[in-house]
């Protein structure tokens, strides 16, 4: 599974509208409004690398309100779940 973080630019007066459109995208499991340079990041889990540019570069394009989108790829992910299962190995 491939993840992408996805920081959206969109029209400020639209940006809930924007972000509903965003999770109508089966491949868009987020959606946060957050402060700074962009409105919105959308968390994206695809299968493959074409489905990604599929969903970035065709259905967020589509999606009027979107004025810019920035990804970055994961390589590898870290939760509270996976570290405390680490520091606990040989505990039992």
């Amino acid at each position: 599974m491939i993840t992408a973080i996805v920081m959206i630019g969109a029209e400020r007066q639209r940006i809930p509208a924007t972000a509903e459109a965003l999770l109508a995208i089966p491949e868009v499991k987020e959606v946060y409004s957050v402060t700074g340079e962009y409105d919105l990041v959308a968390i994206v889990r695809v299968k493959e690398y074409e489905a990604l540019a599929d969903v970035v570069t065709s259905r967020f394009a589509a999606i009027s309100a979107v004025t810019s989108t920035r990804t970055m790829v994961a390589f590898q992910c870290y939760s509270r779940k996976d570290m405390e299962a680490i520091w606990s190995i040989g505990l039992d």
